[in-house]
C-alpha cells in the first residue's frame, strides 16, 4: 500500500520525502535522542542515504514496513517518526521518535494511537510489540498509556554507543 497519509488532530504522517532531510537530522544528528533509539546518531551524509533507501522502501511489494514521518499537520513540518515493522503472523513492532524541541508535547502519543489503529484496523494485526531502553522512561510511560502490556526483559539486545543495551519488551493485542 503506497502512499500512506494518515491525518490526526495536530499532526499527519505521510511517507517520507527528500525535502525531509533537513529536518530528520533534528531526530537522528542528535545524541540527546539516538542514545535512546537502536542507532548511533548519523551524520548529513548517512541520513541522506538512509532517507533515500527508506523512500525507495516504501514503495516495495509487499512492504516490509510502514515508516512514516511525523510532521506538523499546519506546517508540514518533520517532527518525528512512526514505524510499524512487519513480522510473520500477524505482528508488528511498533518504533517511534521526535526531536527533542518538540519532546512532552503529545506527539509521540498521538502518532503511536494513529499507527496503532492503522496496524490492527487496516493491516489486520494481531499484536503489536514495542522494545525500549530500561532508562527510557518516557517511553515506558508512553507505552503503558497506550495499553502495552510489559513482557520482560531483553538482555544485551541492542548494540549501540559502542556498548551492549537491554531492552524492555511491551506488547498490545488487537482489541
Amino acid at each position: 500500500m503506497y502512499p500512506v497519509r494518515i491525518e490526526g488532530g495536530r499532526i499527519v504522517l505521510r511517507e517520507f520525502a527528500e525535502h525531509d532531510l533537513d529536518a530528520s537530522m533534528a531526530v537522528v544528528g542528535d545524541p540527546d535522542v539516538t542514545v535512546h533509539l537502536s542507532f548511533d546518531t548519523r551524520s548529513p551524509d548517512q541520513q541522506a542515504l538512509r532517507l533515500a533507501a527508506d523512500i525507495d522502501r516504501a514503495r516495495c511489494e509487499p512492504r516490509p514496513d510502514y515508516y512514516l514521518a511525523i510532521a506538523d499537520r499546519r506546517t508540514d513540518e518533520l517532527v518525528g517518526f512512526v514505524r510499524i515493522g512487519l513480522g510473520g503472523h500477524r505482528s508488528g513492532e511498533l518504533g517511534y521518535a521526535v526531536r527533542r524541541d518538540r519532546w512532552r508535547q503529545g506527539y509521540a502519543l498521538e502518532a503511536a494511537r494513529l499507527m496503532l489503529a492503522f496496524g490492527f484496523d487496516t493491516l489486520g494485526l494481531h499484536r503489536i510489540q514495542a522494545a525500549c531502553g530500561p532508562d527510557n522512561v518516557a517511553s515506558r510511560a508512553l507505552l503503558e498509556k497506550l495499553g502495552f502490556s510489559y513482557e520482560g526483559r531483553m538482555r544485551d539486545h541492542v548494540f549501540t554507543n559502542d556498548a551492549w543495551r537491554d531492552s524492555l519488551l511491551y506488547a498490545k493485542l488487537c482489541r
